[in-house]
């Protein structure tokens, strides 16, 4: 040992005598400042081609509850008002219908409905900026006529009050997305024989299953069953970021396999506090589930803080510019901002007219199956 010792001290005392090596060449702050202007004005310009439809938006929660939200000029306390969708180049948006504190049975039933007719009276009173929007040509439509489509959903399963008969109504009145969690039909342990019923007769109607917050065993029984693409509306990376509601990698995989939609939030306790952590979700469940399964959840509006780089719904070219950064093409861009939302609507659309020339509506009832 003392021999390595003494070997080292001799390296030591030559390195000394060196001089030193000349320092890396640093970029200077304004260089630094250049380099990110310009990858923000790329993406303000790729944007304006290829927006934004975003998977979840609490607008109707905040209408409800917040004690001013001016949606047209954006003067209230909303953080997804119309002013700042044009300025976040959002095309479409997912208004959701959840429910805080769980309502169960009729008071879930009434409550949906009453948040549905806020939601429709909302967008007909700000025609100018909002229009609803049922499927993927009406939004592209919408777009190009300088709207921003509204897509009614997601909804919690509870809204069903264990009927199928409301499931058709709503989804008669526009329901895109159905969370299935928290009920006696999926809940911790799966989905009941009832509980697959659901999931057979939104197939019919092109209801999409959104398994965010949705148990294990809801969420693999639903990937195998359902015929249209499962989506994950709130959903980021357990790897990058431990909550409850963000998917470990072997999910992923499955969703990437099933040609789902794992849609990342913004929300700075569930994906971290900087732009740059979001886009590490992005690039692990890109990574995982192919750049064809992956999208953006926005959850604007929803109680969640954000990011404090995207505070609000105007800021998505931050998001597009970290990304532009790191390499992502605009082909791939392209699919996370617009594409794979519009692919998973057209494939519910196509399945439900398959589905519908094979089987008529179930009449069946939760006692019927779960006894």
């Amino acid at each position: 040992m003392a021999d390595l010792q003494d070997e080292l001290d001799t390296i030591a005392e030559a390195v000394g005598d060196l001089d030193p090596a000349p320092a890396p060449p640093s970029r200077s702050e304004d260089t630094t400042a250049e380099a990110g202007t310009d990858a923000l004005d790329r993406a303000r310009a790729f944007l304006a081609g290829h927006p934004v439809a975003v998977g979840y938006s609490g607008v109707p929660w905040a209408l409800r509850h917040l004690p001013r939200y001016d949606v047209e000029f954006g003067e209230g306390a909303g953080d997804a008002d119309v002013p700042r969708l044009r300025q976040g180049y959002v095309g479409a948006l997912f208004w959701s219908l959840h429910l805080p504190g769980e309502p169960t049975g009729d008071r879930a039933v009434l409550a949906t409905f009453d948040l549905l007719d806020l939601v429709r009276t909302a967008v007909r009173a700000h025609r100018e900026g909002l229009r609803l929007a049922d499927d993927a040509a009406q939004i592209t439509d919408l777009r190009n006529r300088s709207r921003v489509s509204v897509v009614i959903g997601p909804a919690g399963a509870c809204a069903l009050g264990d009927s199928l008969g409301v499931l058709r109504i709503l989804r008669a009145l526009g329901l895109r997305l159905l969370t299935l969690s928290g009920t006696s039909w999926a809940g911790g342990d799966g989905l009941t024989r009832f509980g697959e019923e659901v999931v057979r007769e939104m197939d019919r109607l092109g209801v999409l299953p959104d398994l965010s917050g949705a148990s294990a065993a809801t969420v693999h029984r639903t990937l195998k069953l359902s015929k249209a693409p499962a989506v994950f509306t709130r959903s980021g990376a357990r790897a990058v970021r431990t909550h409850p509601a963000n998917l470990p990698d072997d999910v992923l995989a499955e969703v990437g396999r099933a040609q789902g939609l794992c849609l990342v939030p913004l929300a700075a306790e569930q994906t971290g506090p900087t732009v740059r952590d979001v886009a590490d979700h992005l690039d692990h469940v890109r990574a995982l589930t192919g750049p064809e399964c992956v999208g953006l959840s926005g959850a604007y509006d929803s109680g969640a803080a954000h990011a404090s780089d995207l505070a609000d719904a105007s800021c998505y070219p931050r998001l597009i510019a970290e990304l532009l950064v790191r390499g992502w093409t605009e082909a791939d861009l392209s699919l996370l901002t617009w594409s794979n939302v519009q692919r998973v609507l057209r494939t519910a659309d196509f399945t439900a007219r398959s589905a519908q020339q094979r089987r008529g509506a179930s009449m069946a009832k939760i006692t019927d199956l779960d006894g």
